[in-house]
């Protein structure tokens, strides 16, 4: 990965938007634990001042990732709650949540299934997530739904979030990999 030049023209919220996703490709390249500051910088062709100008530790670079993931998801449940239940609303939650889960490609899934242990000192209880995920299942179930409808409903959501896992030692592409996860979990939905 070659470094990406933050210094020409460039504004410190973009160097502070810059700095997770350079890092987050980083850590599951070659591990959170074997990564160091020094080397986010590096990559960033910034000083390392200047990225603890933005994050003071390795941490607080993961905990944004998460915050931004996760207030993503609430502002997805909010909507989805005001609208009427539908094949179309099941449909566009999951495109929005296949958005919001591959926004990094494999990288987030890779990183979240290597660092467990990083995730849960970061962000403990998850920030409400399987509270968020319990609101989806509900919205997106048909009424009356059977235990099928149900399931299908938490499969198509979670197959999301298990192509990185499911998909890593699929020879294709990251994109070609995300992209059949995403036709699979459609195809989940009930009608």
């Amino acid at each position: 990965m070659g470094t990406v030049n933050t210094e020409a023209g460039g504004s410190h919220a973009k160097t502070r938007e810059l700095i997770p996703v350079v890092a987050l490709k980083l850590f599951a390249d070659k591990g959170y634990d074997a990564t160091s500051m020094r080397e986010i910088a590096e990559q960033l062709n910034i000083s390392k001042a200047a990225l603890y100008y933005h994050f003071d530790s390795k941490e607080a670079i993961v905990s944004e990732l998460v915050t931004t993931m996760l207030d993503q998801v609430a502002e997805l449940v909010s909507w989805a709650k005001k609208q009427r239940s539908s094949a179309d609303l099941r449909t566009e939650v999951l495109t929005r949540w296949s958005d919001i889960m591959q926004a990094h490609g494999l990288a987030m899934f890779r990183f979240v299934i290597a660092n467990r242990n990083v995730m849960h000192n970061v962000r403990p209880d998850h920030g409400g997530m399987a509270g968020q995920l319990t609101d989806l299942y509900a919205l997106l179930s048909p009424p009356d739904a059977s235990v099928e409808e149900q399931l299908r409903v938490r499969m198509a959501l979670m197959s999301i979030n298990m192509a990185g896992l499911a998909g890593s030692d699929i020879l294709a592409s990251d994109a070609e990999i995300l992209q059949a996860a995403r036709k699979i979990a459609a195809e989940l939905l009930p009608r």
